[in-house]
């Protein structure tokens, strides 16, 4: 199972769990599966997917401000525990929990 916990001072902290085989969608939007209420946060801004070898890829999904992973605009990558993800201006933590 994969962790996102969000990272941004003075916020309530927020966790997503993506179960293996997971495939979640993050955004402002109320469809969107993770729901961040964020600045620069597109409705549907980025696609996580729990891939069958224990990786997590990240897509941005035409995001008007972009995908960051380890503060590099990503298309698409793949996360290792410990990376930084951010959308708009809301920053996660990707944590690969084994347990």
């Amino acid at each position: 199972m994969w962790i996102l916990r969000t990272l941004n001072d003075g916020e309530p902290e927020k966790t997503f769990r993506i179960l293996p085989g997971g495939v979640r969608t993050l955004g402002r939007a109320t469809g969107a599966d993770f729901s961040l209420d964020g600045g620069l946060v597109s409705r549907v801004h980025c696609r996580l997917t729990a891939l069958s070898d224990g990786a997590l890829e990240v897509r941005d999904l035409e995001s008007t401000n972009g995908t960051f992973v380890n503060g590099e605009r990503v298309e698409t990558a793949r996360l290792a525990s410990g990376d930084r993800l951010q959308i708009g201006r809301v920053e996660l933590i990707a944590l690969r929990d084994d347990d």
